[in-house]
């Protein structure tokens, strides 16, 4: 029995579809690539933005004739945008076998159980294999997630997240520590904590900041990541957390919207600019080799020209070295929908051009400080890594999968870095 899993969106979607898969893994299934060959395909989606859930959407349209081919296939629609439209979903693609909302993803053993009964022997024979530890991690994969959290409290006026996944749950520490215990002794040598505000949770009487250094004790881990944090729980104890916990690498994630204090009131990000200029400040100085990355969206409701400009300055006061950039749209059912989208399509495309340059200047700015400088790479197969500050890399020179390689620097492409290794 073999496996297709596909998914659209953020790392969290990636982790959810790895979540979604192991129950089915569990019972036999062997994942494939090629969803002409599989017996049932997993397809997790996100309702974020509109384009990934018109892409999702899209693809549960053409699989209609993979369906076709072979009634006893199973098709799982699962995630974000499942939660928002679910019942839409079913009626609109019939030929679904079974449709699963991102609050549901607790529960997804029983619901697939209950759904699929003896469709699979191997799901009627290993009834009791739900309770199973999760699969043994593939072969020469080096880096994984660990999800610690689920839902948001905060209300941000743009975004639809609060609606499909729910109020803010947190996985309790000894089993976010036992996950993270197997998959190192599996050959894990990276791990990414993820969650809506990772940096919320709590826990046993801990913040993430004390989570972050009970981890750094995990003989055999060699990195940790964190995504996405929430601006506002950035403070001086997860700053001096990242400074005593070694193997935390030099890299955060910082969304910060606009740079127009008038629009992030209207968006209900609680934070100034100024405030964001201050928290980086203080952890520059705590962490000097430290890369920033953000999010930025333009053509928000009533944004002026003087808007856009806020925006502008904040990004060139920040420098991140990476940006993931978008126009506003809507979404049904979020407090901005509600209001008039009065920046025209052709300003939105004119700000996010600006936008870019001024991003993608900053992105090669960064990457070109690197050449001619010998950095650390985990190896993860093929010549391909990243460092710990976040850069991906590309080397000639042999190597071995999951090992740190030292990787001397001569060149750039695009956002990827080129370079070799004297390493034999």
């Amino acid at each position: 029995m073999k496996l297709h899993v596909v998914t659209f969106g953020c790392q969290m979607s990636v982790a959810d579809g790895e979540e979604l898969a192991a129950p089915l893994m569990g019972r036999g299934f062997t994942a494939v690539g090629d969803p002409d060959s599989a017996d049932a395909i997993v397809l997790n989606t996100c309702t974020v933005r509109q384009h990934a859930e018109d892409k999702a959407l899209s693809l549960i349209g053409r699989l209609r004739e993979w369906k076709d081919k072979d009634p006893e296939r199973v098709l799982i629609v699962a995630g974000c945008a499942a939660e928002r439209l679910g019942p839409w979903i079913q009626k609109r693609f019939p030929y679904v076998d079974l449709v699963v909302g991102a609050k549901s993803i607790e529960d997804y053993p029983k619901i697939v159980e209950e759904a699929l009964g003896a469709r699979f022997d191997a799901l009627a024979e290993t009834r009791l294999s739900f309770e199973a530890p999760l699969p043994e991690a593939v072969d020469k994969k080096f880096a994984a997630f660990v999800t610690i959290m689920r839902g948001c409290n905060y209300s941000c006026s743009y975004c639809i997240v609060p609606a499909v996944r729910g109020r803010e749950l947190y996985r309790p520490y000894e089993t976010i520590m036992a996950e993270v215990r197997a998959k190192v002794l599996l050959g894990i040598k990276e791990i990414t904590l993820l969650g809506q505000t990772v940096n919320s949770w709590n826990g046993a009487g801990l913040r993430f900041a004390d989570l972050l250094r009970k981890m750094g004790g995990i003989e055999g881990l060699e990195r940790i990541r964190f995504e996405s944090p929430h601006p506002f729980f950035v403070n001086d104890d997860l700053i001096k957390a990242m400074v005593e916990t070694k193997n935390v690498c030099e890299q955060l994630h910082l969304p910060i919207q606009s740079g127009s204090d008038r629009l992030l009131k209207i968006m209900r990000r609680n934070y100034t600019a100024a405030e964001i200029l201050d928290k980086t400040a203080r952890i520059r100085a705590a962490l000097p080799l430290i890369e920033l990355s953000t999010d930025i969206i333009v053509g928000f409701p009533s944004e002026t020209d003087e808007d856009f400009e806020r925006t502008l300055d904040l990004v060139k006061a920040l420098k991140p070295s990476w940006s993931y950039t978008f126009k506003y749209s809507p979404r049904e059912g979020t407090e901005s929908a509600a209001m008039t989208d009065d920046v025209p399509e052709d300003v939105k495309v004119s700000r996010l051009e600006r936008l870019n340059r001024v991003c993608d200047g900053l992105t090669e700015e960064a990457l070109a400080r690197r050449v001619g400088k010998v950095v650390s790479v985990l190896d993860e197969g093929g010549g391909f890594g990243r460092t710990r500050d976040g850069f991906k890399v590309s080397w000639k020179g042999a190597g071995t999968d999951g090992r740190l390689v030292a990787v001397r620097i001569t060149g750039t492409s695009k956002r990827i870095l080129k370079g070799e290794t004297d390493e034999r």
